[in-house]
């Protein structure tokens, strides 16, 4: 029977696991409702938890897709580390990127109460260690450092895309436009200044000229700016800096250096 996924924001309970001791009807049927849930939802594993269940069983999915059973299993060695963009089926459309153990050893039952063993790598390693996760009450949230963490959350809060794990970011592409402006501008202060040491009319015409090119410029590249400034604010829907008012505020505060230099340019420069 396919059953519920439990999905952020219901919290997971913070108990352990209970280890399955009887090897029942009640015991297969889950497993049933296991694989029905993981075939419904396109998915490589479940544990128990995740459908309301506190028995410790997880079923997955091999790399051939046959199913794997593992009641009360137990991780007992590993070896090697590896950083994967992992997603759940917990946090609905959303990836963070963990680090696991690249190879692992781990014990269980099957369903007749036997013991077994499985010795996994690649992904099917990291798949065994996110449903163990989950028998600990645990998501993999909890692997990660408290910056992470932190970065996640807010992440969750804000809603922000999938594939966007720096949700605001430090630095943006659209800084090297106010960059090339400030240079720009900067320049043409110093053509301001050096007009004050040139007596010639024909050059301080060409240089006239020059800063009107240059003022020209700059506004083109403040029109770019305040339109790939919202493109890229979407991006980051959670970040202050990404809203309208900061990019109007950059905006206005460049015309408003322009104007500056360009009133000095005229009485100054202007012939």
């Amino acid at each position: 029977m396919i059953k519920e996924i439990i999905k952020y924001p219901t919290p997971l309970s913070v108990e352990y696991a209970t280890d399955v001791r009887v090897f029942n009807d009640e015991l297969f049927a889950l497993i049933e409702d296991l694989k029905d849930t993981i075939n419904e939802n396109n998915l490589d594993g479940l544990a128990a938890f995740q459908i309301g269940n506190y028995y410790n069983v997880i079923v997955l999915k091999d790399e051939k897709g046959a199913f794997i059973e593992m009641i009360n299993p137990r991780l007992i060695s590993y070896k090697g580390r590896v950083s994967t963009q992992e997603a759940t089926a917990y946090y609905p459309n959303q990836k963070a990127e963990i680090t696991r153990y690249e190879n692992i050893s781990v014990v269980y039952q099957d369903r007749d109460g036997k013991d077994c063993s499985l010795q996994a790598s690649g992904a099917l390693a990291v798949t065994i260690q996110r449903k163990i996760d989950y028998t600990f009450g645990a998501t993999f949230i909890h692997k990660m450092s408290k910056e992470e963490k932190e970065r996640f959350e807010q992440r969750l809060e804000y809603g922000s895309d999938v594939g966007n794990s720096d949700y605001c970011p430090t630095t943006f592409k659209r800084d090297k436009i106010v960059l090339v402006m400030n240079v720009a501008m900067g320049l043409m202060v110093l053509g301001v200044v050096a007009a004050l040491f040139i007596e010639d009319s024909a050059l301080l015409h060409t240089l006239w000229k020059l800063l009107l090119y240059g003022a020209a410029g700059v506004i083109g590249l403040d029109i770019i700016y305040f339109f790939y400034a919202q493109y890229e604010g979407k991006k980051a829907s959670g970040c202050s800096s990404c809203q309208i008012g900061n990019i109007i505020g950059t905006v206005a505060i460049v015309l408003l250096k322009l104007t500056v230099i360009m009133l000095l340019a005229y009485f100054f420069v202007y012939q």
